[in-house]
C-alpha cells in the first residue's frame, strides 16, 4: 500500500512539474487524515498529500485558510496544486525544511507560545457562518450539516444536547451522568445559549505535530482540519482534551501556560471553556451512540472525565 502511495505520488508531482523524479518516499506517523509523500525533481522538492476524490472540498478548504492565514502573518507551506486524478485528490506544496516541533530541540514552550500567537491572529480572520464546510470561499462562509434533531446553527446544536438531557437519556444509563447532573448539565448548557460568543475559524488540529521549525527557529504551521466555532473556547478545549487522554503531542502545564501567555488568555478565561468541552464531549458520544457504537465507550469515558473536572 505504502509503495503504491509514492507510486501515485511520483506521478501527480511528476505530471505538474514536468520533471523526472529523482527521489520520493512516504511520511508515516505525523498524521492520520491522508497519505504524505515528499517527492524530488533536479529543481523542486515538494509534498503530496493525497486521499479519496471525496475529500477534495477539505484540500479547497485547506488551501484558503492556508491563504488567509498567511494574510494575517501565520506562515504555512506554498501550496503549488490541488486536483482530482484516478479517483485520488491531492494536494502538492511546496517542502518546508525544518524539524518537526515533536522532533525539534527549540524549546517546547516557546513554540506553544507562538501557536498561542498563530490561534490569536486565525481567529481574526474574517469569516461567516459556523460548521465545517467552507460552502463559498469569496466570502468565507462556513456552514454545519444538518442532522435530526438540530438545524445546523450554534443555537440548534446547543438545543438539540439541552433536549436530549430526559429521564431516559443514555447518558445515564451509561453512568456518564445521574438524574441529579442531568438537570445541572441541562443549566449550563442553557447559559451556554445565552453566551455572547464570537464566532472564528479555527485550525482544528493546532499542536506542534503540525508545527516546523526552520533553521531560523521560525514556527512554520501545517494540517488544516478547519472549522468555524465559538473562539477562543474551541482551539483551548481541544487543547484540554489532549492532556486529560495524554495524547503525545498534548501540551504539560508549562507549555499549555505558555500559549495561553501567546494568545494573551487567563486562567479566568477558562470557565466558559470548560463548559464548551462539556458541550463537546456530550455532543460526539451522542454521535457515537448513533453512528459509531465502537467508539461508545471511550467517547464515554472521555465525557466521564469531564463531568468529573467540572466537579457538575
Amino acid at each position: 500500500m505504502e509503495d503504491s502511495a509514492v507510486l501515485q505520488a511520483e506521478r501527480i508531482a511528476g505530471d505538474f512539474l514536468q520533471e523526472q523524479v529523482k527521489t520520493s518516499f512516504q511520511i508515516t506517523g505525523k498524521g492520520i487524515i491522508n497519505q504524505v509523500c515528499v517527492v524530488e525533481t533536479e529543481s523542486h522538492k515538494v509534498v503530496v498529500r493525497m486521499n479519496d476524490k471525496d475529500t477534495f472540498p477539505e484540500f479547497i478548504k485547506e488551501k484558503w485558510c492556508i491563504g488567509q492565514a498567511a494574510a494575517v502573518g501565520v506562515p504555512g507551506p506554498e501550496v503549488l496544486s490541488i486536483g482530482i486524478v484516478d479517483e485520488t485528490a491531492y494536494m502538492i506544496q511546496a517542502f518546508v525544511e525544518g524539524d518537526n516541533g515533536l522532533d525539534s530541540t527549540f524549546p517546547k514552550t516557546d513554540i506553544w507560545r507562538k501557536l498561542g500567537e498563530y490561534a490569536k491572529l486565525i481567529h481574526s480572520i474574517q469569516v461567516n457562518g459556523s460548521g465545517e464546510n467552507l460552502v463559498d470561499p469569496v466570502h468565507g462562509e462556513f456552514q454545519s450539516p444538518s442532522h435530526a434533531g438540530s438545524d445546523g446553527s450554534w443555537h440548534g446544536y446547543v438545543q438539540y444536547n439541552i433536549n436530549c438531557l430526559t429521564e431516559h437519556d443514555r447518558l445515564i444509563e451509561l453512568g456518564v451522568i445521574t438524574q441529579m447532573e442531568s438537570q445541572r448539565v441541562r443549566e449550563l448548557f442553557e447559559n451556554l445559549k445565552r453566551e455572547p460568543f464570537r464566532f472564528g475559524l479555527d485550525h482544528g488540529d493546532l499542536s506542534i505535530k503540525n508545527a516546523i521549525v526552520n533553521q531560523a527557529n521560525r514556527v512554520i504551521l501545517l494540517d488544516w482540519n478547519a472549522e468555524v466555532n465559538v473562539v477562543p473556547h474551541v482551539t483551548v478545549a481541544r487543547l484540554m482534551q489532549y492532556q486529560m487522554l495524554g495524547i503525545e503531542e498534548s501540551p504539560n502545564v508549562e507549555e499549555f501556560e505558555a500559549f495561553m501567555d501567546g494568545y494573551g488568555l487567563s486562567e479566568e478565561d477558562l470557565s466558559v471553556t470548560r463548559h464548551f468541552l462539556l458541550l463537546r464531549a456530550f455532543d460526539n458520544l451522542r454521535w457515537a451512540i448513533d453512528r459509531s457504537p465502537d467508539l461508545i465507550e471511550p467517547y464515554a469515558a472521555f465525557a466521564k472525565q469531564v463531568v468529573d473536572m467540572i466537579k457538575v
